[in-house]
């Protein structure tokens, strides 16, 4: 597609956008310090299960992996079994490592047909706030996002409502209706990663971003 034609999107707020990498699948951190050797090898275990699935589009085409990771999230599931997991850490700018949303995996592989490729993939959450905002970057300039309101049902679910939805282009924007609501469960968080479970039953890990996004 010639540049004239491509979807110029806007610049996001004033971060940067960092290499990616699955740093978290071999780094000790103060995490596995203070976690027993169960827990810390079946976290390791789910991370190098999806450190080479292209957040999910490669596992799309293989139902043996989707079965295995699976397998891997209800161990560690286990794990996070009885904590509380919708507190204060749950609000942070979460970066997407796997999933098996549809939706979001179609935008990631088609976003080259706008002439543009999709950069992070974020879950920004304030607790205190009452807020949700999922975002697709496109990288160098560009976001789509969903804003939702939260409410914290128990100790590890949350229920949540669409209220807006925005995609912005170089000097535009172009709203869109608000289009749905339902809930999601936390089964597990510490200070590096999140496994998510939510209504349609499908499955989200997410890292803390090394930054804030903001609007």
């Amino acid at each position: 597609m010639a540049a004239t034609n491509c979807l110029h999107l806007p610049a996001i707020g004033s971060f940067t956008h960092p290499t990616r990498s699955f740093a978290t699948v071999t780094r000790s951190s103060l995490t596995d310090q203070s976690q027993s050797p169960s827990s810390v090898a079946a976290k390791r275990h789910l991370l190098r299960l999806v450190s080479d699935q292209d957040r999910g589009l490669k596992t799309q085409s293989d139902p043996q992996k989707l079965s295995q990771i699976i397998e891997a999230i209800d161990s560690l599931a286990a794990v996070g079994r009885g904590t509380v997991t919708t507190g204060r850490s749950l609000s942070a700018t979460w970066r997407m490592l796997w999933t098996t949303e549809k939706e979001q995996l179609f935008i990631v592989k088609n976003a080259s047909f706008f002439g543009t490729s999709a950069g992070d993939v974020l879950q920004v959450i304030d607790v205190e706030k009452k807020t949700l905002n999922n975002v697709i970057t496109f990288p160098p300039d560009g976001v789509f996002f969903v804003r939702s309101d939260i409410q914290v049902a128990s100790s590890q679910r949350v229920n949540f409502q669409f209220t807006s939805a925005v995609l912005r282009g170089k000097g535009w924007e172009f709203p869109l209706p608000p289009f749905g609501q339902g809930w999601f469960e936390s089964l597990y968080i510490d200070d590096e990663i999140r496994v998510v479970k939510d209504i349609r039953q499908d499955y989200l890990i997410v890292e803390r971003a090394p930054y804030s996004w903001k609007e």
